[in-house]
């Protein structure tokens, strides 16, 4: 063999051992011996209970504030309420009132003296001022968690100040107005009181505020609002009139805590319409004008006045006078009789 044929086999035998090296090889097939996984049962799966889950939810977030945890289901002292929280948890749970309407029952629940629904009566709580010796902050809005402020009304010229006014004690301040002009909610609330006092508030509105904090517009001319509907601040609740005890068209504005009326003027500067302060600060100080108030008060009988008249003039009721004296409403009172009006 020449030597150029010997080449040519040794280079054909090269090349089928290259193409050998890069052939594809195939994996034996091996029979699955592994037992299949089995699917569960769906008879056996336990499905969500809706409606176990909203009762859990309700039982464990009833009355509860976000902060601290606090469960004020427990019945709290005064110095105890978590008056700085404006973000509540929502029950998502009804609760039947007076009325027979029905409202989250965290609005009546939130405070110890909030435990109860009124909506005959301004002053509900039993709050001695006597016995209160604290100093409670309360956060009047919190616009970070959506919770803010608006004036009564959009001017809030002063017609008469908060204070005694003649025999009896002016437990709000007077804000001009025409009659039909727009009244606001100053903070997010609900309404508990929408009523009509004849010798006094005319028709007028409660308010109950998440911050602890109650406020009363009177002589208004017409309402926007029902009891228990909620409201925010700046929502326009009623127009504003001059019904009742009136001498001309005006906002009676009050602040109360706890039943107790607070000088509106030390939270709004209504001079330029605005509060002084997100935080107001109640002392007992606060309610040295209701300690002055219990002071016992007599009235000596002058001629042509009878019980309604002397009611009207201190700002009580003829019960209250014939309640305090031993007296009936058909009792005849004599000029220089001496009377106890508180």
């Amino acid at each position: 063999m020449s030597n150029n044929a010997f080449r040519l086999v040794i280079i054909l035998i090269l090349c089928m051992g290259l193409n050998g090296a890069h052939a594809q090889v195939f994996p034996k097939i091996k029979k699955n011996t592994e037992p299949a996984v089995k699917l569960p049962d769906v008879r056996s799966i336990n499905t969500f209970d809706v409606k176990q889950y909203l009762e859990d939810l309700h039982r464990d977030t009833d009355s509860l504030i976000y902060k601290d945890r606090v469960d004020l289901r427990r019945r709290l002292s005064a110095v105890s309420e978590d008056t700085l929280s404006l973000v509540w948890v929502p029950t998502h749970q009804l609760a039947q009132v007076a009325e027979k309407i029905q409202i989250d029952s965290i609005w009546v629940t939130a405070f110890e003296y909030y435990s109860s629904w009124d909506s005959q009566r301004i002053n509900s709580y039993d709050f001695n001022p006597k016995d209160f010796k604290d100093t409670i902050p309360i956060k009047l809005y919190d616009s970070f968690y959506g919770s803010n402020w608006s004036k009564p009304l959009d001017q809030t010229k002063i017609n008469s100040e908060f204070g005694f006014r003649r025999y009896r004690w002016h437990h709000g301040t007077d804000l001009d107005l025409n009659t039909g002009d727009p009244v606001y909610a100053v903070f997010d609330g609900i309404v508990r009181m929408r009523s009509y006092d004849r010798y006094g508030y005319g028709y007028y509105l409660v308010i109950r505020h998440r911050n602890g904090l109650e406020t009363l517009y009177g002589h208004l001319s017409k309402f926007n609002v029902n009891v228990g509907q909620e409201v925010k601040a700046g929502e326009m609740i009623a127009k504003g009139g001059s019904t009742g005890r009136s001498t001309g068209p005006h906002l009676h504005f009050e602040v109360r805590y706890q039943g107790l009326s607070i000088n509106p003027t030390e939270l709004f500067d209504f001079s330029v319409g605005r509060l002084k302060n997100s935080v107001y600060t109640i002392t007992a100080n606060s309610f040295d004008h209701v300690i002055e108030m219990q002071k016992a008060v007599y009235h000596r009988v002058r001629s042509g006045e009878n019980l309604s008249v002397i009611a009207r003039r201190y700002g009580t009721t003829v019960r209250q006078i014939t309640r305090r004296n031993n007296i009936s409403t058909r009792s005849i009172l004599r000029v220089g009789q001496r009377l106890r009006i508180r």
